[in-house]
């Protein structure tokens, strides 16, 4: 039988289960003892020290029980940890649901200060991507790129810095594996030996322990177009970044590609619903042209919030305020799904100003007024970290959305 095997020599939990027994048997005989001293109207002396005695040797008992336990799937060095961590757990598990809808840089960013919160987390993410390694694996093993899910994977992992280091590793010059990162090889392999992408992502998921999960806006493999104010037509993702024309508008190839049934529970079920940070026609939009998405947004009870960028963007959004941003949000889905923009008023240093214009990109202008005659409320803050480049401040960020949440449900304005 499957219990004896407790009591094979070596599996160091026999001595704790004894004196757990013992300890049992005095509580036992000293309650036993109590009574009848009572009785007799006599002070149950004998019978208190083996009740205490008692208590004493099975608490003794099942800590080192569990301490055999925990040593068993922890390492050494977290033992001493595992209060906070199942502490901290429990509080992320009690946190607010988020679906956070984009891709590129930017939503792993959001991602890894969110997660800080809470662990019910969602990442819908955009599978357009054609450049770089996720285009050459997209085209040699006809998969859907991995690199976005693979960064939002890491953003959300809690495993081991190493692991999360190895994911992100990728091969120099002079080898056949030059410009592959090992995430993406992983996922492709993955998907090899199981045969389909979506369980590929939810068994990395489990690699590297994620809090959340990592769901591809649809399965179908799509490309980008972009039609240009001129009347040209782009193809694929990358040709469109690199493109000096403006953008009209972006589509989908096919157009009536569906969603994961993952994603539309995850938006139906979402308290706060975040559109971006992130490229907004290559990141952000392609995700709300996968049919029926934007409908499940508009239907949802959550609260709507876009994050717009701090930068604005060479060949895709020139000269374009952050009312810009959200009228081509609007413009692409035939609705208004926002209910809150989140704008920077912070400062970008002078040393950023002049890298950044010769690179054609300017700071984005907030334009309030024109956003909240479109009935969108504005949360204006300095959300940006100028550290290294100009780009959100993961923490402050993740921090206003959830102070926002918390806010209203407090309220009662939102949430059945």
């Amino acid at each position: 039988m499957r219990v004896l095997k407790w009591l094979y020599p070596g599996m160091r939990v026999k001595r704790w289960i004894i004196l757990s027994t013992i300890g049992i048997v005095l509580v036992v005989l000293g309650t036993i003892d109590s009574v009848n001293e009572f009785k007799n109207q006599n002070i149950p002396l004998i019978g208190i020290l083996l009740v205490i005695c008692g208590i004493i040797l099975i608490f003794t008992g099942i800590k080192r029980m569990v301490k055999s336990f925990v040593a068993i799937f922890m390492p050494v060095h977290k033992e001493k940890e595992l209060v906070d961590l199942v502490y901290k757990k429990r509080q992320l598990s009690r946190g607010p649901k988020i679906v956070v809808i984009g891709g590129g840089t930017g939503l792993s960013v959001l991602l890894h200060g969110l997660k800080e919160y809470t662990s019910n987390l969602t990442a819908i993410v955009t599978v357009s991507d054609d450049g770089g390694s996720s285009g050459r694996l997209r085209q040699q093993f006809n998969i859907l790129p991995p690199g976005d899910i693979r960064n939002c994977l890491v953003a959300l992992a809690d495993a081991e810095p190493l692991m999360r280091d190895l994911f992100q590793f990728r091969f120099q010059e002079g080898t056949e594996l030059a410009g592959h990162n090992f995430g993406n090889l992983f996922i492709t392999v993955m998907t090899q030996v199981i045969g389909d992408f979506d369980k590929a992502i939810k068994e990395s998921s489990k690699v590297l322990a994620i809090r959340g999960q990592v769901i591809p806006s649809t399965l179908k493999r799509v490309i980008l177009m972009a039609q240009h104010v001129d009347g040209a037509k782009t193809y694929g993702e990358t040709k469109i970044s690199k493109s000096t024309s403006p953008i009209k508008r972006v589509h989908l190839m096919p157009e009536n590609c569906l969603p994961t049934d993952d994603a539309l529970d995850a938006i139906a079920d979402a308290e706060a619903i975040i559109l971006g940070p992130g490229s907004l026609y290559t990141s952000v939009l392609p995700n709300l042209l996968v049919k029926n998405i934007p409908d499940a947004i508009a239907a949802s009870s959550a609260i709507k919030i876009y994050i717009c960028n701090v930068m604005t963007q060479p060949g895709e959004t020139d000269s374009f305020t952050a009312y810009d941003h959200v009228k081509a949000i609007n413009d692409h889905t035939g609705k208004n799904i926002i209910d809150y923009c989140i704008v920077n008023k912070g400062i970008v240093p002078n040393r950023f100003l002049e890298k950044y214009k010769k690179e054609n990109a300017v700071p984005v202008k907030p334009d309030i007024i024109k956003i909240r005659d479109l009935g969108i409320k504005v949360l204006a803050d300095n959300v940006i970290n100028t550290q290294d480049h100009v780009r959100h401040d993961a923490e402050k960020i993740a921090k206003n959305i959830v102070n926002l949440i918390l806010e209203l449900k407090d309220k009662g304005s939102i949430f059945v």
